[in-house]
Parts: C-alpha cells; structure tokens; sequence
C-alpha cells in the first residue's frame, strides 16, 4: 500500500464505524467513510469536540454540523498551499491520501533531466497540478466544472504557482482529448482521476466499468514517443488495483516498454497504527520504477 506519511498540517486521527476523525491544520472534522467497517472504541477526545461533522440522511445525501468553522482555510503539503473547505456531499476540496502520488510525479519530474509537459485530466482543484508545477513541470489542467478550475488557480497562487507554465481549460476531457490529437499535441505525462459514475455536458453517462479501458485508449493518442509517466486514479469499489495494472500493461508497456505498478492509496491513522484504504492508483513509468 502507498501511505501518504508526509503530512504535518493533516492527520488521521481515528476511524471506524463507518466514519474518520481527521486533523485538517487546527480544526478537527467528522466524514464518513464507507471503507471504516469496524466498530472499534472511540477513545480519542476528537469525537466528541470535533469542529464540524457530516451528518449521513437516511433518505440518501447528508448535511454539516458545523461548531466553530471558517468558511474556508488553508493547509500546506510540503511547498505547496491548499485552500480547504466542507462541501457538499463530504468533501473538502482535498483527497489527501494522494500526496503519496503527489511525491511519486514530482520525484519523476524532477528526476527526468529534461523538460516535462503534464496533462492532468478529471483535475479538480489541481493538487496534482500544482504538485508538478512546483517540480518544474509544464501543465494542462482540465476539468468540466468552472468552479472546480477557479479553486484550483487559488490553489496555484496560495502555493506561489500563479506565474507558472500552467493551462487553465475548463472542457469535457474526452473532448478535450480528441481536439489535441487532431492537434498534434503531445504530453510526455497523464494524471487522470476519472469518477466512478457522472454525466457529460450532453447528457452521456459515464460508467468507470464501462468506459476507462476507451478512454484510456483514447489519452494514450497524446503521449510523446519519449513518455515519462502514466498514472491513473479509482475510488470505485470493487476495481482491484490489479486491474489498472493490466490496462496500462496492454495500453502502454507494449508500446512503450518500461512497466506499471498499481496498489492501494492508505492514510496511517494515529490511534490504531493501522492504514485506512482510500482507493486505488496505477503508475506507468517508462523506467520502470
């Protein structure tokens, strides 16, 4: 498993009963946590004087219970600045179970000794994208939501990034994708954080199952004759690890050589010692490490 151990501003302090008590910088929240089945004592004090949490409806959806809370404060990753925030439906603005990948494409970039140009697709509010800006990357960040893409340029500039070599493209991305090959665009790195389930801007329903292997077919047409790295991201339960290893072993290492690893993303949390799975992740690399 792929721990993200590097945090000081976040921590997983508890978790169980299908939800995790989290440190984010100097408040203290509740989310639930599908993966969280155990039902362990709840010995930390946070569960009691969390800052807000996030009640589960029994009709489906959920709501905030907010104590003490700003509407909005930051957290740093090692160089980089996040501007966090409770969302609907949980969320935060911030998966941070992927700094692990966020250490693994800066690492590359930085490593490459050449000039790299990184397309980040399903790119949210642009961890990644700021992660590979701050090693030196060129990048292309795309996603559909215009919102999403305005959190992500504050993400940039919080971190110091707002002068960076960095597209800011609000678009569908198989779209997007299909308008650079015809370009002749070519990127020598993919991130992608495709969701399990969504709807395109015509309606198109998007079933990870159902569409990855094409889509990953299809971003495969973008990538330089000299790629440094592929990674893909899945939240979906139920798609082994295993899985991605074989699509980009059949996609990429054919034609590419080098060789893919996937595995689980994990957060270590404090009270237990133990490691909270939080998805999965596949990495290409053309050198095969």
């Amino acid at each position: 498993m792929w721990a993200s151990t590097g945090w000081k501003d976040y921590e997983l302090l508890d978790c169980g009963r299908g939800e995790k008590l989290e440190r984010w910088g100097d408040y203290i929240l509740v989310r639930p946590d599908p993966q969280a089945i155990w039902n362990t004592p709840r010995r930390h004090p946070g569960w009691k004087k969390y800052d807000a949490r996030y009640a589960r409806s029994n009709t489906g959806g959920g709501h905030w219970v907010k104590k003490d809370l700003p509407q909005r404060w930051q957290i740093r990753y090692r160089e980089l600045t996040f501007n966090v925030k409770p969302m609907n439906f949980k969320h935060t603005g911030l998966f941070p179970e992927q700094a692990a990948n966020w250490d693994f494409a800066m690492d590359q970039i930085r490593s490459a000794g050449r000039p790299v140009n990184v397309l980040n697709l399903f790119a949210y509010t642009g961890a990644a994208t700021i992660a590979c800006a701050a090693a030196g990357a060129s990048v292309c960040h795309v996603d559909a939501a215009k919102g999403m893409v305005s959190w992500a340029r504050e993400n940039a500039k919080s971190s110091g990034l707002e002068n960076a070599p960095i597209r800011w493209i609000v678009d569908d991305c198989a779209k997007f994708v299909e308008r650079e090959i015809r370009r002749g665009r070519r990127y020598d790195a993919v991130i992608m954080d495709p969701p399990s389930y969504g709807r395109g801007p015509s309606g198109e329903i998007w079933k990870l199952e159902e569409n990855l292997y094409p889509f990953l077919e299809l971003v495969a047409g973008v990538l330089s004759d000299n790629p440094l790295f592929f990674l893909v991201n899945s939240y979906t339960t139920g798609l082994a690890p295993s899985v991605l290893t074989y699509m980009m072993e059949t996609l990429l290492t054919r034609k590419y050589g080098g060789c893919t690893v996937s595995d689980e993303l994990g957060l270590p949390a404090t009270d237990s010692g133990l490691i909270l799975p939080c998805g999965a992740s596949g990495r290409w690399t053309a050198a095969g490490k």
